[in-house]
Formats: C-alpha cells, sequence, structure tokens
C-alpha cells in the first residue's frame, strides 16, 4: 500500500504592519532606497535604449498605519521594463494606487548614451550622461522633473581679456532640473545646455576636430553666469517647460575651487528678478 503524504499545514501569519498605531504621527515619506534595476528608456534617435536605473521609492503613511507593504514596492518595479514619461506616471500612479496612500515619489536615476558626430572627422562615438526622473503624485495630480548634468568645456573672458597668450579653460557640468508640462526629448535638454557652452564635449576627437573645438571655446568665451543665464533663455522660450532649475559648475583649471551659479524659475507662478 502506497503511504500518502500528509498535506502541509497553512499557517495564517500575522500581517504586523497592517495593526493600528496610537502615536498620532504620520509619515511623509516611506519605502526602498537604492534599488537597481534594468529598465528600457526611450530614444529620440534609436527608439530605446538599455540601461540600469537607480530607484527610490516613497508613499505616505497615515498616523493611524503601522508600517507599510515594502515588498509591494518591488513587485510594481519588477514588471515595468519600458521606461518613458508617459509610463513613468502610471508606474507612480500604479504605486500609489496599490499601497491606498495619498502621495507617493519615485526617483530614477540612469547613465543615458547618445552617438555623436566629431565636428570635422565624423568619426561617431558616445557621450554618456546622468539622468533623473523625479515623479511626485498628490491626490491624484501628478507632477514630472527631468534632470540631466550636461558636461561640457568653459573658457573664460576675462582670463581671454588679459592674457597675451591663451585662456584658461575647464570642464563644467550644465544641469538642466525642467518640471514638463508635455512630452520632451532628453536629448532636447542635452542639446540646450551644450549649445549655449563654450564648446561641447565628444567621446573621440580625432586632430582635425581637436583644433576645432579649442578655437571654438576661444572663440566663445562664457563665465559660469553667462551659461545660466544663456540656457534660461532658452528654457523661458520652451512652452514644454512649466518650471526649472539651471545651474552651471566650472571646475575651475586655476584654482582649486569651483565657480558656481544657479537659476531657478517657476514659470507659472512668478517672474525672473
Amino acid at each position: 500500500m502506497t503511504a500518502v503524504a500528509p498535506k502541509a499545514q497553512v499557517l495564517t501569519v500575522e500581517d504586523v504592519q497592517n495593526r493600528a498605531d496610537t502615536r498620532q504621527i504620520p509619515i511623509n515619506k516611506v519605502g526602498i532606497r537604492d534599488i537597481n534595476h534594468p529598465v528600457k528608456v526611450k530614444d529620440r534617435s534609436a527608439g530605446e535604449q538599455h540601461t540600469v536605473a537607480n530607484f527610490n521609492m516613497y508613499v505616505n503613511l497615515p498616523h493611524n498605519f503601522k508600517g507599510t507593504h515594502m515588498s509591494r514596492f518591488v513587485e510594481i518595479l519588477h514588471r515595468e521594463r519600458e521606461i518613458s514619461v508617459e509610463s513613468f506616471s502610471a508606474l507612480l500612479a500604479e504605486m500609489t494606487d496599490r499601497l491606498e496612500a495619498d502621495s507617493g515619489h519615485i526617483e530614477m536615476t540612469f547613465p543615458y548614451f547618445v552617438m555623436k558626430k566629431a565636428p570635422i572627422s565624423g568619426v561617431e562615438s558616445y557621450m554618456d550622461y546622468s539622468c533623473r526622473l523625479h515623479g511626485k503624485r498628490v491626490k491624484g495630480q501628478t507632477e514630472m522633473w527631468v534632470k540631466v548634468i550636461v558636461p561640457v568645456t568653459s573658457l573664460c573672458p576675462c582670463s581671454k581679456k588679459i592674457s597675451e597668450r591663451g585662456a584658461h579653460n575647464q570642464r563644467s557640468h550644465v544641469t538642466i532640473t525642467a518640471k514638463l508640462r508635455e512630452h520632451m526629448w532628453i536629448e532636447e535638454l542635452i542639446e540646450i545646455a551644450e549649445s549655449e557652452a563654450s564648446c561641447e564635449l565628444y567621446g573621440i576627437l580625432k586632430r582635425p576636430d581637436e583644433k576645432y573645438v579649442t578655437e571654438r571655446a576661444y572663440d566663445n568665451p562664457k563665465f559660469v553666469e553667462d551659461m545660466v543665464r544663456d540656457v534660461a533663455v532658452r528654457l523661458n522660450d520652451e512652452p514644454r517647460i512649466a518650471a526649472y532649475i539651471v545651474e552651471s559648475e566650472n571646475f575651475e583649471s586655476i584654482h582649486n575651487h569651483s565657480a558656481y551659479a544657479l537659476i531657478e524659475r517657476d514659470k507659472d507662478q512668478q517672474t525672473p528678478r
């Protein structure tokens, strides 16, 4: 006679985090941080590109709940592989709905690659940019911000004016953080920053290219103040952007410090001073 294996006993496990909390203190943000996940990001030229993103995901927690469901954050993220500004908003809505929260935040930081041609030789190479999507949802209303850090060259106008030979120049970071009204490609923000620097950067330069970018920067000197103002003019004229922060940091080649400038504007609520 064949022995019949006993049925596994189903245990009822208490969900402790669903207990009531009596301290009467709500929590603004609770969730998970610093989780890496493979994603596909919308790409203007190629349609999409595969990359790895780092996520922070939070919701609010009312005063009467002891804890949130941490595993649900990972489950939601695991289902979403293709990311755009539009799908990012949907991901944020799903997270707040599943966790029964009034507000939620998702921050996604990732490297983004653009194939660029050298200005004279035309040789192609990738440039990488650090990008960030930040979505905030409060009581059903979603706000989307896109941030991109763009490495460029800056050349000092004062140094050019007072020097008999040459002028000091350095690599700089122009950072644009934009609140979007509608879709805008990451490449468009990159191009705005690069076009308002002394010169843009490239992954590969042949000798004729190097001559071009050196002379281009020398003919187009800009202070850190010039770069943030020139980028701000472009962003002011862009109807798809509702608000922005533009920053420029020059990693000075003749000082042991950086030069820095920032302009912030909400186009719906205030005018620049």
